[in-house]
């Protein structure tokens, strides 16, 4: 049942948040069961519709648990292979497949799918909204990750796992050298995994800077928000370079393009500079929101403010910036020059300041509390002692006449390990030891943790620590097997015990957990006193009003938050339009700005996730009309699930406090979904500049000219015309923006936007004909190949928006285009302008790159 506002009801937005209580007159007796009724979770099959970010968020993390379980029966197969010298457990190929399943799995099926799905999960508790701003993204990025992630996990059983290292380095995993599938599998599947990826940092970025509650102000953020505001402006930076790289590998074992093919112009260390540029700010994709935890869990168990908040802050945005400076810290052999080694080098030191900034800050907030005893405690004890000690080894590798010596040996592989476990997984058993009540109301067994903290500690430190005895006694990494004379097999054996005795650690918290489930229900409360809103009384419709945020530390100022907030008597207590609906407040000062009104559950975000899992994995075994019949099936989802958002409000405003009536939703660049957009729009721009980056690099090894001798430049006419189609297409579309108004006849619009669109179809009719004339052959050498790539790319953005030309006409047609329903409408025009922009660079790169090389 829907109710309607008073027509004369005009929005109030306001410049402060009022002392007194937002909501403090009676509350209607049906306004509670309407609010249960409509974020009433499904039951039965129709639970696998729901998008609500607390049942996602659970999945998500169930699912990447499951994929840490999987990763370590994987590690224990290589410590009982390693045990023994000259072991026969496993064959060579067996081992390979072993230990790139091992790493892949670990780092991209698990790693950073546990610190997003925490993040889905805590976030818009902690953040008092009611969800994520894009629910059925969050719904499509889990389906899609654990679709695709368990199908390419299933590889292992048939044969075709990729066997090239989880970092595949070309030439090994080129045609000539994998002539299987198996490196097929790994390009494949793990970019889409990493587009999953990237959608859920979209969805993060936007809901931790819209969807706060009203007065939490950056300055009054939660450190954890703060940790995973950097870690999602670092996945769309990072990300797009290893999507470029995996697509590149693709291209040149599918259709013989030679990007890494030395013998034809290419350079296999381009590979490496596209996947370290992933690869080492991911160590602290990982490790931030760890980071952001424990600065939460710690200020907890010792019942004090933490100290140093705003120097933690800082630290957490300096982390991430230096992180972008050390992708060559994992080439230091690879034959760079000594002034960059020599800055990678700084910057691989640098680091450790801001890190050592937050360990200092956590030591600081335990001395100044009262410790608790407890099983967040030990974890979190145990994780400072175990990341500190990797951030030393970490140092010393970046020394560059040490590095010289242990690069590709055993010390590295214990280094990345103290890393990695210690720097994440700890911190995430110390978050489930500290978050688990919010899902039932029960504990886990306080004297079980510590069994399972002091074999987990004790273990892994058995199993890791000898490592760095062994790479300096000068055991290679990946190696299947070693002779007995060489002086490393008691250290092997002992390595192989302690990682026995760290699952056995794992396996025991297994037990509590399933054990904690199966009790009945209870209320959650506030068990560890804590400080932040995620322990406000909650229910699927997240807290009855959404409250407001006076302190860093609202639950300590203000003890009687939660009965206020229970009682209705904050912001939108209730459900103003019978839909699903949250507060989108200020990016900065976190005011009231406009109602949002979320989609409910759907089919349509599975059936999408499912068709694009289908389609990336079945092209990878050549079965190439089913993969196309579910990646339309992918694109069909996404359309119907588009086509039932951007509606006409079913009113204009709503009182969502006493005294304050808000607009319901909003357009341009007041819109969520328009800064959604954007952040797309970086992450598709990274993904040209990597593509460019591969451009220039190609270019500069040319030993002759460029371009080389047996190719061409286009004529002049050819990019001028191109540019000029581009810009007349783009002039199109914002005169078709800004005529969308009622007194505007709609066929107008569809016949700009088709015109539009016939420009951009011009503009890539002349790239590609210059580029023909001209006589580019992709497989003659990589310097025509990544010509190739880059007009490919622009040729893929006009697909898309010929897709998004047909479905604007189609809701202009339908009449859903309308003043104030015209997200659609503006968000397209978005990637319609950035798509001109980057094929003028295009053009400009290919002709202006070669003057600079004679």
């Amino acid at each position: 049942m829907k109710t309607q506002e008073s027509p004369s009801l005009t929005p109030s937005l306001p410049d402060s948040l009022p002392d007194s209580l937002p909501s403090s007159l009676p509350r209607p007796a049906d306004e509670l069961p309407r609010l249960e009724k409509t974020w009433a979770t499904p039951r039965g099959w129709r639970f696998l519709t729901s998008v609500n970010n607390t049942t996602i968020g659970l999945l998500y993390i169930g699912t990447s648990l499951l994929f840490f379980l999987l990763a370590g029966v994987l590690g224990l197969l290589i410590r009982l292979q390693l045990a023994v010298p000259e072991n026969t457990l496993l064959s060579a190929g067996t081992y390979n497949q072993v230990f790139t399943m091992h790493g892949t799995v670990m780092m991209f099926l698990f790693a950073i799918p546990v610190v997003e799905a925490i993040a889905v999960y805590l976030l818009p508790g902690m953040l008092g909204a009611r969800d994520l701003p894009f629910p059925r993204l969050s719904a499509y990025a889990f389906w899609a990750y654990a679709i695709g992630g368990l199908a390419f996990f299933c590889t292992l059983f048939v044969g075709l796992a990729p066997d090239g290292g989880w970092f595949m380095y070309p030439p090994l995993t080129g045609k000539e050298y994998s002539p299987g599938l198996n490196t097929d599998f790994w390009l494949l599947g793990i970019g889409f995994i990493e587009i999953s990826a990237i959608a859920g940092a979209i969805e993060l970025i936007v809901g931790i800077l819209f969807t706060r509650a009203p007065g939490m102000s950056l300055g009054k953020m939660p450190v954890y928000a703060w940790s995973m505001l950097v870690v999602g402006v670092m996945i769309v930076f990072a990300f797009p370079a290893v999507i470029a790289g995996t697509a590149l590998l693709e291209l040149e074992r599918a259709f013989d393009w030679p990007f890494f093919i030395a013998e034809r112009g290419g350079d296999p260390v381009l590979w490496q500079h596209l996947f370290w540029f992933f690869g080492h700010p991911e160590v602290y994709i990982i490790f931030l929101p760890a980071a952001g935890m424990v600065s939460t869990m710690i200020a907890t168990i010792a019942g004090t403010p933490l100290v140093g908040h705003r120097a933690i802050v800082v630290a957490l945005v300096a982390v991430g910036f230096f992180s972008f400076a050390l992708w060559a810290h994992h080439m230091f052999t690879a034959g760079l020059g000594l002034m960059t080694m020599s800055f990678v080098s700084a910057a691989s030191m640098a680091v450790a300041i801001p890190t050592g900034i937050q360990v200092f800050a956590w030591i600081a907030t335990l001395w100044r509390g009262r410790v608790r005893m407890s099983g967040p405690t030990l974890f979190l004890l145990g994780f400072m002692f175990i990341f500190v000690l990797g951030g030393l080894t970490g140092v010393m590798v970046a020394v560059l006449p040490f590095d010289w010596q242990v690069h590709d040996s055993y010390f590295i592989v214990a280094h990345f390990h103290y890393v990695l476990i210690g720097g994440m997984v700890f911190p995430v058993f110390a978050a489930m030891y500290y978050w688990i009540p919010l899902i039932n109301g029960n504990m886990l067994s306080e004297r079980v943790a510590r069994p399972v903290f002091w074999l987990m500690f004790c273990g892994f430190n058995l199993a890791f620590f000898p490592m760095h005895l062994t790479g300096l006694l000068g055991m290679p990494r990946r190696v299947y097997t070693y002779a007995p004379d060489l002086g490393w097999n008691w250290l092997n054996l002992i390595s192989s015990i302690g990682a026995f005795i760290f699952a056995g650690g794992v396996v025991l918290f297994l037990f509590d957990a399933v054990r904690t489930f199966r009790k009945a229900e209870k209320p959650v409360g506030n068990p560890w006193h804590a400080a932040t809103l995620e322990w406000l009384p909650a229910e699927d419709y997240a807290t009855r009003s959404i409250p407001t945020v006076a302190s860093r530390e609202p639950l300590w100022d203000r003890p009687s938050l939660p009965a206020e907030v229970q009682a209705g008597q904050h912001w939108l207590p209730g459900t103003v339009t019978g839909l699903r609906e949250t507060i989108v407040t200020g990016p900065v000062r976190a005011l009231p700005r406009y109602l949002l009104i979320l989609p409910t559950d759907s089919w349509w975000p599975l059936i999408a996730a499912a068709g694009t899992a289908g389609f990336f994995l079945l092209l990878t075994i050549k079965q190439t009309l089913i993969a196309w019949a579910c990646g339309i099936t992918a694109i069909v989802g996404v359309i119907v699930w588009l086509w039932q958002s951007d509606r006409v409000p079913p009113q204009a405003t709503a009182k969502v406090a006493d005294d304050v009536v808000l607009p319901v939703g909003a357009t341009g660049s007041a819109s969520h979904s328009w800064w959604a957009t954007i952040i797309m729009l970086i992450v598709d721009g990274t993904i040209f500049a990597s593509l460019l980056f591969a451009y220039i690099h190609i270019s500069m090894r040319l030993p002759v000219s460029c371009p080389p001798p047996n190719a061409a430049l286009p004529a002049p006419l050819w990019p001028l015309l191109s540019c000029g189609l581009l810009l007349t297409g783009s002039a199109l579309m914002a005169s078709a923006q800004r005529g969308l108004h009622p007194a505007a006849p709609q066929k107008r619009l569809r016949l700009a936007v088709m015109a539009a669109l016939a420009c951009l179809i011009g503009a890539f009719a002349c790239d590609f004909i210059g580029q023909r004339l001209a006589g580019l052959d992709p497989s003659a050498q990589a310097w025509s190949a990544t010509v190739a790539a880059l007009v490919g790319y622009q040729g893929f953005h006009v697909v898309v928006l010929a897709i998004i030309a047909v479905y604007l006409c189609a809701r202009s047609w339908r009449k859903l285009l309308t003043p104030s329903s015209r997200a659609t409408l503006d968000n397209s025009a978005l990637i319609w302008h950035y798509t001109t922009l980057q094929g003028i660079a295009c053009a400009a790169a290919i002709n202006i790159v070669p003057l600079f090389m004679d």
